[in-house]
C-alpha cells in the first residue's frame, strides 16, 4: 500500500462519505479505526466497522490506542479540572491521537497520508507553509479543533469534506445508499456518553469532591460549593446562592479551593493571556489583528494578538468578552485562515 491514503472511520456518516469520495479519486485507500477504551459495548466490536468497509469494498484495520488515549487525552482532561481549568479534549486528541498515534499506525500499514471527516481545508506545500482554513460550511467548520496541528501533520492530512456542507454529505450518502453504523453526531467529549463531566471524573478518574467556599468578587463568603470540578467560568446553574440577581462563575481558585462568583456584568474581560501557542502561519513579527474564538461555539471576534516569546500571546479584544475560560482554546483567524491557537491561561 505504498503511497496509500488511510481514512479514519468512526462509524458515522462524515467518515463514511469521506471514504467514498477518496475511493472515487484513487484505488489505494484503506480504512483505519481506533479503539479508545471508552466505547459502548455495542461499539467495541469490529463487525459494524468492518461492515462500513464492505459497503465500499474497502479494507478496514482496527488498531488499539487505549493506552495512548488514556494517557494523552483522559489524563489531561482530569488534570485540567484538578487545576481549576475547563479542558478541551478535541484540541489535544487531533494532534496527539488522530494525527499522532493513529497516523503512525497508518504509516506502518503503508499509508503516506491520513484523511478524516473534519469540515476543514488544508492548502500549501511545494516549498510553502501549509495553511489550515475553515470548512466552507460555517455551521460545521471544525478548523478550531485542528489548530494545534504541526506543519508535518498538515502535510499528511486530507479533509475530503472541507468544500462540502453537511446537507451535501447527507444527500450524497442517501443517493449512494451509504449506511453509517451510528446516526449520532460526533461529540466534543467522545469518551463521556451517559453521564455528566462531574460524575465521570468521580467514578472513572478518581477525582474526589472537596467542598469549599463560594465568594463574591470582593472576597465575601456567600455559600459553599460541593467540588470545583462541577463548575466552569460563565456557568449560572448550580450556584444556589440567594442574591439580588443571578450569580455566575467568574473564576475558579483551585489553590484555595474557592469558587468566585459575580453578577452578569462582572463576567466580561477585555484581554487574556494565551500559552503554548501553535503558530501555523509562523510567529508574527509583532501585534496582528485577528478574529479570535475563545471556545468552539463562540463567534470569532476582532482582537489584537501580540506574540510574547516563541509560544505565548496577549489577546486584547475590541469589545469585552464574557466567560473567557482558562483551559479552553483561543484560536486566531485572518479571514478563513487559521493563524494559530493556544490555551487560555489562568490569570
Amino acid at each position: 500500500m505504498s503511497g496509500a491514503i488511510a481514512i479514519a472511520v468512526s462509524g458515522g456518516v462524515d467518515s463514511l462519505v469521506s471514504a467514498y469520495l477518496l475511493k472515487q479519486q484513487q484505488s489505494d485507500v484503506f480504512g483505519i479505526h481506533f479503539l479508545t477504551g471508552y466505547e459502548k459495548p455495542a461499539e467495541a466490536g469490529s463487525e459494524g466497522i468492518k461492515a462500513l468497509g464492505r459497503q465500499l469494498d474497502l479494507p478496514v484495520f482496527i488498531v488499539d490506542l487505549k493506552a495512548q488515549f488514556k494517557t494523552m487525552v483522559v489524563d489531561y482532561f482530569t488534570a485540567a479540572y484538578r487545576n481549576g481549568e475547563t479542558p478541551n479534549p478535541c484540541l489535544v486528541c487531533n494532534p496527539a491521537i488522530k494525527f499522532g498515534a493513529l497516523l503512525d499506525q497508518a504509516r506502518r500499514l503503508g499509508a503516506s497520508r491520513l484523511a478524516t471527516g473534519h469540515y476543514a481545508r488544508v492548502e500549501g506545500g511545494q516549498g510553502m507553509r501549509y495553511r489550515l482554513r475553515r470548512g466552507v460550511d460555517e455551521s460545521k467548520d471544525q478548523s478550531y479543533f485542528l489548530s494545534r496541528m504541526t506543519q508535518e501533520q498538515l502535510m499528511c492530512a486530507c479533509f475530503p469534506l472541507g468544500t462540502l456542507t453537511k446537507a451535501n454529505v447527507r444527500a450524497l450518502a442517501t443517493a449512494e445508499g451509504l449506511q453509517p453504523v451510528t446516526r449520532q453526531e460526533s461529540q466534543d467529549v467522545c469518551f463521556i456518553r451517559d453521564t455528566g463531566y462531574a460524575d465521570f471524573l468521580v467514578r472513572t478518574t478518581g477525582v474526589r469532591p472537596r467542598p469549599g467556599d463560594i465568594v463574591d468578587t470582593a472576597g465575601h463568603r456567600v455559600g459553599t460549593h460541593s467540588g470545583l470540578h462541577r463548575y466552569t467560568v460563565g456557568q449560572r446553574r448550580g450556584i444556589d446562592c440567594p442574591a439580588s440577581e443571578a450569580y455566575y462563575v467568574v473564576r475558579i481558585d483551585a489553590r484555595r479551593n474557592r469558587l468566585v462568583v459575580g453578577f452578569k456584568d462582572e463576567l466580561a474581560v477585555d484581554s487574556c493571556r494565551v500559552s503554548a501557542v501553535n503558530w501555523i502561519a509562523g510567529v508574527p513579527d509583532g501585534p496582528v489583528q485577528a478574529d479570535t474564538r475563545i471556545r468552539y461555539r463562540h463567534k470569532a471576534v476582532p482582537a489584537t494578538v501580540s506574540p510574547v516569546g516563541h509560544d505565548g500571546a496577549v489577546v486584547r479584544f475590541d469589545q469585552p468578552q464574557d466567560a473567557v475560560t482558562p483551559g479552553q482554546g483561543a484560536v486566531f483567524y485572518r479571514g478563513d485562515e487559521v493563524l494559530g491557537g493556544g490555551w487560555i491561561a489562568v490569570e
